[in-house]
């Protein structure tokens, strides 16, 4: 006899990707990447605008930074019961109302708040988007889920920043606010008509952190997380003035487009293999940027290839520990979650106070041999950690 039971509409089909709410989540992804980074490319006119000196605009960097940082486990303890599509939302309209105020705002601490919101929405984002993309999709599709998520961080970042930082030098940095509050509000939109909802944990059933911290193979996915992207950070923040000592200050968008690109392969080689071999890719990220690195400290003939390596291997790795710490914590996920977005963004922020005091005391030449330093933890955990964190065979 046929069955005729009702298909619950919110589950995922076992078959296939969800590509049109993944893609949504990437777009999420895309603006939270570009929020946090358009100050920098349009500095000198905001700097201008708002009657404050570059050095101190740069701060609109930090701050937002400092907000994600703040916001990710509070918030997303606080909202662990609240339904995932309601919390989605309530981020991207944060990012509308902060970038509003960015573009009409003549006043720098006013700004400065603005900033913080967005990073405040950012640091709620980034703790639900690969949750909710591994809610969506069928169990053993799960990596690739988040990888197509996160294909939005470098098509931000090869893509969006240089696109911004155009309009902002033709039409004026206002206009580029603008432009990413027109984003969010159509994001709404989107989310609201292809993303599936889903329900948030039961009161009382968000596992803390100390307990989180005790699951097998969290705490070595989180170290590696904190140092790599320490060590990414120490160098991408200053490569402006690590090339110019090369005599490239002229070239410095071209290399950031060669990274850019490499990190779009880089990425969808991670999404193509991720469910069967994250721990290959995982030690092949870390490898390509040691090789990067050691290229850019050894000579000056081959920037364009270490920044392709460089972009190559960085590309997926936002996908890598994000599958690994949500395959490790199980039932602990979303709080897993929330701390990795809490120690990436601090290694960020410690990145960039790190690599201005090394750029001082050392000079620019100290900036790829501090990555490589760094790096060798990183491959030592993950080869340690096969069996929890980063096992040969995903559970």
């Amino acid at each position: 006899m046929r069955n005729t039971a009702t298909r619950n509409p919110a589950a995922p089909d076992t078959a296939r990707l969800p590509l049109r709410p993944l893609a949504a989540l990437a777009t999420a992804a895309f603006i939270t990447v570009l929020t946090e980074a358009l100050p920098a490319g349009v500095l000198p006119g905001m700097s201008a605008g708002l009657d404050v000196s570059e050095s101190a605009t740069g701060q609109l960097v930090t701050v937002y930074a400092i907000g994600t940082a703040v916001a990710a486990i509070p918030l997303s303890a606080v909202t662990s019961t609240w339904r995932r599509k309601r919390l989605l939302l309530a981020g991207v309209a944060g990012f509308a109302i902060a970038n509003t105020v960015t573009a009409v705002s003549a006043d720098f601490p006013l700004t400065l708040v603005a900033r913080f919101v967005a990073g405040v929405a950012a640091g709620l984002v980034w703790a639900l988007l690969a949750g909710y993309a591994r809610r969506i999709a069928p169990e053993h599709l799960r990596g690739k889920a988040v990888a197509v998520v996160m294909a939005g961080i470098p098509l931000a970042l090869s893509l969006g920043v240089p696109a911004g930082t155009f309009l902002g030098g033709v039409v004026g940095w206002r206009a580029a606010f603008w432009v990413m509050t027109g984003l969010a509000v159509a994001l709404v939109g989107w989310v609201v008509a292809v993303v599936p909802d889903h329900p948030g944990q039961p009161r009382g059933g968000r596992v803390p952190i100390v307990r989180t911290l005790a699951v097998p193979g969290v705490a070595p996915v989180l170290v590696v997380t904190l140092v790599f992207v320490l060590a990414h950070t120490i160098l991408y923040t200053y490569i402006a003035a690590f090339l110019a000592r090369l005599g490239l200050a002229g070239e410095i968008d071209v290399v950031l487009l060669v990274f850019g690109v490499a990190s779009v392969v880089g990425i969808w080689v991670v999404g193509a293999h991720i469910d069967r071999r994250l721990r290959v890719l995982t030690i092949a990220a870390a490898v390509l940027f040691a090789v990067a690195v050691t290229v850019l400290a050894t000579t000056t003939t081959l920037v364009y290839v270490a920044a392709a390596l460089w972009g190559l291997g960085f590309g997926g790795v936002p996908t890598l520990l994000q599958t690994a710490v949500g395959d490790a914590a199980g039932e602990a996920a979303d709080t897993a979650q929330a701390l990795l977005v809490t120690l990436w963004n601090a290694a960020m922020a410690g990145g960039g106070v790190a690599g201005g005091l090394l750029l001082g005391r050392f000079g620019a030449v100290s900036l790829p041999w501090s990555a490589l330093v760094l790096l060798a933890p990183v491959l030592v955990v993950v080869i340690a950690a096969r069996v929890h964190g980063f096992p040969a065979v995903r559970r």
